[in-house]
């Protein structure tokens, strides 16, 4: 025993002058200590640019779909750099709502009746001061549709908004019943299957504006109703494009995946607790058709959805209501030029499920599939704060919709 303690006090003694000499003599000026950190710079900047740092797949149903894309989104065909200091999934997951800037938005907020009674918060950025189309009713206009738990004031929203403004273009943001501070007035919310709420958005919007060019944008189950919703109703729609961003493909992988240990810990906890936020924030109107202490008491997204989402919309069991949320059976019928972003390390839409073979049949269809972003992630540059690549996709595709829309016709 103590000749070990000898050899550790040797030890600690020897490492105290080491480092009593590198500091006198600094890092940088020690030969060794410069050689070190240029060597780990060098190599994590081989690794990066080697495994990180790629171009996005590219995959669309037909030729004229695909060209269309090369000619007007220059962003498909270039190499994505992810933000060099955290380009892992979870990391740009987390990071994005805290690292990107949140642009001030003055919204005119408008409520519209659903046939059941209910009641759908609307929030106009009507863009007035637009130059480049200064005649409102015909401006053209961006539907956007927010995520699980979103409203208009997520930083990815606020952001498309901002595109839209500077191209001069006019945005209204679909935010699901009940999450942007209006009062339930039936005891009905929302989820990805069902597309009767977004139906009577459209229908309205369309009134609304009648001769203004109609565009949707869709992010994670946003871009899962917009996809329902444009695969139910085939050639009956009326938009002139749609662009999907992080959407889930395939509802059993997606929660599959966000159940494995960490991703558990960090996500899929975290957005039940979200949703049970929400339901108990309208306790006083649902309580009086579900049991809400039930639904207070689940674990996970999918303890929610078997004790509440499901049973609200009449499905005979969860799997019935997964099956039916899942855009990856109606990707077939999709016949509006539809665009969809995905990166192949989110952990709320695995790579394995992203409907690659589904997209090649159907010519109205094209996938964007990045190495790296994460959910929503997609930063990029030293400090990812103003823009990030789904961004420059957005503005480029909607641009291209909207202004050189005619290379589009008759895709299907």
């Amino acid at each position: 025993m103590i000749s070990l303690e000898l050899n550790f006090n040797l030890f600690t003694s020897d490492l105290s002058l080491y480092l009593k000499n590198q500091v006198k003599v600094g890092l940088f000026g020690s030969g060794v200590g410069l050689s070190v950190v240029l060597g780990f710079s060098a190599a994590y900047a081989c690794y990066y640019l080697i495994s990180v740092a790629k171009k996005p797949l590219l995959i669309a149903g037909g030729n004229k779909f695909h060209q269309f894309l090369r000619d007007q989104c220059p962003v498909v065909s270039e190499t994505y750099y992810p933000t060099f200091w955290c380009w892992e999934s979870r990391v740009q997951t987390l990071l994005r709502p805290f690292v990107t800037a949140k642009p001030w938005v003055n919204y005119r907020n408008e409520l519209i009746r659903a046939p059941d009674g209910g009641q759908i918060s609307l929030d106009w950025f009507d863009n007035d001061d637009s130059v480049s189309h200064p005649d409102q009713s015909t401006r053209p206009t961006v539907l956007l549709l927010p995520g699980l738990t979103g409203t208009s004031r997520e930083s990815y929203i606020l952001h498309m908004v901002q595109q839209s403004r500077d191209l001069g273009y006019r945005c209204v943001v679909f935010n699901n019943r009940g999450v942007s501070g209006e009062k339930l007035l039936t005891p009905r919310t929302y989820c990805a299957a069902n597309t009767e709420d977004l139906e009577v958005v459209i229908e309205h919007v369309q009134r609304t504006i009648n001769k203004a060019p109609l565009m949707a944008a869709g992010v994670s189950m946003g871009g899962m109703m917009l996809a329902n919703y444009l695969g139910r109703k085939g050639s009956e729609v009326r938009l002139k494009g749609v662009v999907v961003f992080s959407a889930g493909w395939d509802v059993f992988e997606c929660t599959a995946s966000l159940e494995k240990p960490l991703d558990r810990f960090l996500f899929n906890s975290y957005l039940t607790s979200c949703l049970q936020a929400s339901v108990d924030r309208h306790r006083t109107i649902l309580e009086k058709k579900y049991d809400i202490d039930h639904v207070m008491k689940a674990k996970t997204i999918r303890e929610f959805d078997e004790r509440f989402t499901s049973i609200m919309f009449g499905y005979p069991s969860n799997d019935d209501y997964y099956r039916d949320a899942s855009p990856i059976h109606k990707v077939k019928s999709v016949q509006v030029p539809m665009l969809c972003l995905n990166a192949a390390d989110d952990v709320f839409s695995p790579n394995h499920a992203i409907p690659v073979e589904a997209v090649k049949q159907n010519p109205s269809v094209a996938l964007l599939i990045t190495c790296h972003g994460g959910h929503i992630g997609f930063l990029e540059g030293l400090w990812p704060r103003q823009s990030t690549y789904m961004d420059r996709v957005f503005r480029q595709f909607t641009k291209a919709v909207f202004e050189n829309g005619n290379g589009l016709n008759d895709l299907y």
